[in-house]
């Protein structure tokens, strides 16, 4: 009996990487899991995997970037199962240029993956999870979302990337608060592992080592994701995590730094000062990746 026992688990995105890594280790605590990848047989493959390790899993192949296909995967997902618990949002695409190179396929591709897939599945599974509530029923529900270390931090030459990622974060604040009456706790990561995408950006960095603990491994993220799917993380929510290898961290996001209040209006003439001083007592960012 692990600490996901029968909780149903649908996770995008997870035809290989992460959400591979992530539906083996929900599976193995016990969980249900519907392993939705726009690639049938890649979904299809995982399924089986989780299958003849003796877990329960349904493939499905619904495109989350619609709310048509957001529904059907629900839908998939309580007639195999019953209920659903659970939402990780891992899809996710690169479309990796530097700025002044992005054409608007790039921009709109990179968006509509990850921010308005993240949209329709947590919109359609928080009024699920909303009617269940109101209808009485006790509701324990998860979203974890997926944020990066880019969208954190900002990244050379992922400029697409780095805005859905930051905006995805900024949308985890947002339902975490606006949710918790229904039950309903939201969460993000901000993965380090190896996957497609990592592998295509920087293959050496992430290259599985010939002996010794491999930090890349995407089964290490898998075990932060699995507790926040579990009833032992009701109590946190609104968090962005950082995870890579056996590092674990809580993001340190924006705060009111300190403030200077002249008590009336400012002159333009007068800001170089007061802003340079303000930089000087407030912490010093994180350097954007690549710089």
């Amino acid at each position: 009996m692990g600490i996901c026992d029968q909780r149903t688990v649908v996770i995008t995105g997870a035809g290989g990487g992460l959400g591979r890594a992530y539906a083996l280790a929900f599976a193995s605590e016990g969980a249900n899991v519907v392993i939705n990848d726009i690639r049938a047989d890649a979904a299809q493959a995982v399924a089986d995997e989780v299958i003849a390790a003796g877990g329960k899993a349904l493939a499905n192949a619904g495109d989350i970037t619609t709310m048509a296909g957001a529904q059907s995967i629900l839908d998939a997902a309580v007639a195999a199962f019953g209920d659903v618990n659970v939402l990780v949002n891992n899809a996710g695409v690169l479309r990796d240029r530097m700025f002044l190179s992005i054409t608007e396929d790039d921009w709109d591709m990179v968006m509509r993956v990850h921010l308005r897939g993240h949209f329709c599945m947590a919109n359609t599974l928080g009024r699920y999870w909303r009617e269940q509530k109101k209808a009485g029923k006790t509701v324990d529900a998860r979203i974890v979302n997926t944020s990066s270390g880019a969208g954190l931090q900002g990244s050379i030459g992922q400029s697409n990337y780095v805005a859905a990622k930051g905006g995805i974060a900024s949308l985890t604040l947002v339902q975490a608060a606006e949710l918790a009456r229904y039950g309903i706790t939201v969460n993000c990561l901000a993965p380090a592992a190896r996957t497609s995408m990592t592998e295509g950006a920087m293959p050496e960095m992430v290259k599985k080592p010939e002996s010794g603990f491999d930090a890349w491994d995407p089964l290490n993220v898998a075990s932060i994701v699995v507790w926040l799917g579990s009833s032992l993380s009701a109590h946190v929510t609104g968090r962005c995590f950082e995870a890579k290898g056996g590092e674990i961290s809580v993001a340190d996001g924006w705060f009111t730094g300190t403030i200077r209040d002249k008590g009336a209006r400012w002159e333009p003439s007068e800001m170089t000062s007061v802003v340079d001083q303000l930089i000087v007592e407030g912490r010093k960012p994180q350097k954007v990746y690549g710089t």
